[in-house]
C-alpha cells in the first residue's frame, strides 16, 4: 500500500512539475490540482459500472424521461426551493434541484476567481450568499471564456461570436437576453452584472429547444426566467442528460418557462443555498463523452471538488 501511494504522490509531482514547466497558462490547472484533487479522461465502456446507473440508461433507455410534480417550499419573501424528478416509467433516476427567486427582493452578481482556490463551500462561506451556482465557461488559466460583467467591469474575451444568450441584472431589470436578436455587447453594455453562455435550453417565444443531439452526458445547470419574470436556477443530482435532452425535458416541466441558458456543466456544476434555516449543497460529479463502443469519463485521481472561476451569486437586497 505505501508503495502504491508514493507512486501516486510522485506521479502527481511529476505532472505539476510539467504543468508548472509549460508556463503561466496552467497555473490555474496546478493551483486547483494540489488544493482540490486531480481528473482524467479514462476509457470506459458504456455498461461500465464506474458510470452511474442513470448514465448508463440515459445511453442504453429507449424510453424518454418525463418530469415528475414540483413542491415549491418558501424559504424567505421572494425565495422558493423545490426538487423536480426527473422520471423513466416509475423510476426516479435523476433530479434537477431548483430556486425560484424574485428580482425585485434579491440581487445577482458575477463573481470570479481565477486561481482555482475556490470550491462552492469556499464560495458560500466568504461571500455569505444566499445562493451560489456555477457560472459560464472558463479557460484552462481559469479565465473566462465567454464574456462578462461583474460589479460593472467588463471580463473575458473583447471579440466573441455570442448568439445563444445572456443572463443580465441591473437596477432596471433582470432576466435572459437571447442574442439571436442582439450583440452580446449590447446586452452587457447597461448591465452591472451579466454573463455570456451557450446554449439556449429555451428560447423566449420558441418551442424547438437544442436541436443538435449529442451523447455527452454530465451534471448540468441553468439559469431561466418564468413568465413572471422570476429567476430560476437549476442544477442536477446526476448525469442523465444531454444538452439536447435537458432542452426537451425542461419544454415539457411545469416551470412556466420563457427562457433558460445552460451554465458550464460536469463537476462544476455545483449549487449551494444558504438561507435562515434552510442549507442545499450539490456538487458535480459526471462529465462523459459517449461514442458508439465506448467513451471517456472524467476520473477523479484524488480529491472530489472542483475548483470554480467562475459564479452566480444571490443576495438579499
Amino acid at each position: 500500500m505505501r508503495i502504491v501511494q508514493h507512486a501516486a504522490m510522485v506521479l502527481v509531482a511529476a505532472c505539476a512539475v510539467a504543468w508548472v514547466a509549460a508556463g503561466p497558462p496552467n497555473v490555474y490547472r496546478v493551483r486547483a490540482m494540489l488544493r482540490h484533487g486531480w481528473v482524467w479522461w479514462q476509457p470506459v465502456a458504456l455498461d461500465s459500472k464506474r458510470l452511474s446507473p442513470a448514465m448508463r440508461l440515459a445511453l442504453h433507455g429507449s424510453a424518454a424521461a418525463k418530469p415528475g410534480a414540483v413542491v415549491w417550499v418558501s424559504r424567505a419573501p421572494g425565495f422558493e426551493t423545490a426538487e423536480l424528478p426527473v422520471l423513466v416509467g416509475a423510476q426516479d433516476v435523476d433530479r434537477i434541484m431548483l430556486a425560484r427567486i424574485d428580482p425585485q427582493k434579491y440581487t445577482f452578481e458575477v463573481r470570479t476567481s481565477p486561481g482555482g482556490d475556490k470550491t462552492l463551500a469556499t464560495w458560500m462561506a466568504q461571500t455569505n450568499a444566499a445562493l451560489i451556482v456555477n457560472g459560464s465557461y472558463f479557460g484552462h488559466d481559469g479565465t473566462p471564456a465567454t464574456p462578462l460583467r461583474s460589479f460593472g467591469k467588463l471580463q473575458g474575451p473583447q471579440r466573441y461570436d455570442g448568439q445563444a444568450g445572456a443572463f443580465v441584472s441591473s437596477d432596471a431589470a433582470t432576466g435572459i437576453h437571447d442574442l439571436t436578436h442582439e450583440p452580446w455587447t449590447a446586452a452587457l453594455a447597461q448591465a452591472r452584472d451579466g454573463l455570456v453562455s451557450f446554449p439556449m435550453l429555451v428560447a423566449p417565444g420558441r418551442r424547438d429547444g437544442v436541436a443538435r443531439p449529442s451523447r455527452w452526458l454530465a451534471n448540468r445547470s441553468f439559469v431561466g426566467e418564468d413568465s413572471h419574470n422570476r429567476v430560476l436556477v437549476g442544477t442536477t443530482r446526476d448525469a442523465f442528460f444531454t444538452l439536447d435532452a435537458l432542452s426537451r425535458f425542461l419544454l415539457a416541466a411545469p416551470l412556466d418557462l420563457t427562457a433558460a441558458l445552460n451554465l458550464d456543466g460536469g463537476p462544476v456544476a455545483c449549487q449551494g443555498i444558504a438561507l435562515g434555516t434552510f442549507r442545499r449543497h450539490v456538487y458535480g460529479k459526471w462529465e462523459f463523452q459517449a461514442n458508439e463502443t465506448g467513451g471517456h469519463l472524467l476520473t477523479w485521481l484524488y480529491g472530489s471538488r472542483f475548483a470554480m472561476p467562475v459564479v452566480l451569486a444571490v443576495f438579499p437586497r
